[in-house]
């Protein structure tokens, strides 16, 4: 009786999907590869075109990157306990045909007319993400917006510890960054994490929700969106443009609210009660 109500809450979290996961020694050179498993549910947009929102646990993690880590910045610190409760993260980064779909338009530089416009969407501000979110809420009756830094790096990280969630490093064949494609490429063409999220790392940097603080000195201990007086919104995971040290876990960069540039782009959550 207890495993088919175990079994019947697993269900409500979504349909489930296998993957694997690929995990690098210090140099590049893959040490192992592991089957893993998540939930998900889907969200159609019309005309053939769905949002896939991952389910992802609830659970504890230590922000930050530790002074000894390579690359690290000092915004990166004071590393802290952040406890944040279930919630879904978008699969992929919106793609251009998602963001068509809901917004009438296709603002990227790098479009992608064939494959069903599967690129990430970029040189989209703040501010047009925040719209996005908006319209997607209004579309669906339930509450999109974009993740705040706890829920980023929590989902990022799927329970690692190293710089990158496939290990020490991170090559051309794990991420799109700045040594390899000089473009954006489709969703979904690299390794995903533990949590079945692709594109954490690299290909475009991902608006977060909370303004721009120069360290984590009175950060939230919980998903909570960090507010401030700062002009500057919050980035994460590098891009096509950027060298591997920018796209690690832990790395922390900002743009103003307003910027439309062609390595910036966005993904979603949604509050993890919403399909339950």
């Amino acid at each position: 009786m207890e495993q088919r109500r175990q079994q019947a809450e697993e269900e409500k979290k979504g349909k489930l999907f296998k993957f694997e996961i690929i995990t690098v020694k210090a140099w590049g050179i893959i040490l192992k590869r592991t089957p893993k498993k998540a939930r998900y549910q889907s969200e159609d947009l019309g005309k053939g075109i769905t949002l896939e929102m991952v389910y992802i646990p609830e659970g504890s993690f230590l922000m930050g990157s530790p002074k000894t880590e390579k690359y690290r910045n000092r915004n990166e610190g004071p590393q802290h306990q952040v406890t944040l409760e279930p919630f879904y993260m978008g699969k992929y980064p919106v793609t251009q045909a998602q963001y068509e779909a809901v917004m009438g338009k296709n603002p990227s530089y790098f479009k992608s007319w064939f494959k069903g416009k599967n690129r990430p969407v970029e040189q989209v501000s703040w501010h047009d993400a925040v719209e996005f979110c908006k319209r997607l809420s209004e579309m669906t009756g339930r509450t999109y917006r974009l993740p705040s830094e706890t829920q980023w790096e929590y989902a990022a990280r799927a329970g690692t510890t190293t710089p990158f969630y496939c290990g020490e490093t991170i090559t051309s064949k794990l991420a799109n960054n700045g040594w390899n494609h000089k473009k954006t490429t489709d969703v979904g063409s690299f390794p995903p994490n533990a949590f079945g999220l692709y594109d954490m790392l690299g290909n475009v940097w991902e608006w977060c929700a909370d303004s721009w603080h120069d360290n984590y000195e009175g950060a939230p201990s919980d998903s909570s969106v960090w507010e401030g007086e700062d002009p500057y919104r919050l980035l994460r995971g590098g891009s096509w443009i950027t060298y591997p040290g920018y796209c690690r876990c832990a790395n922390r960069y900002y743009g103003t609210s307003g910027s439309q540039l062609h390595y910036l782009g966005f993904r979603l959550v949604v509050f993890g009660a919403a399909w339950t």
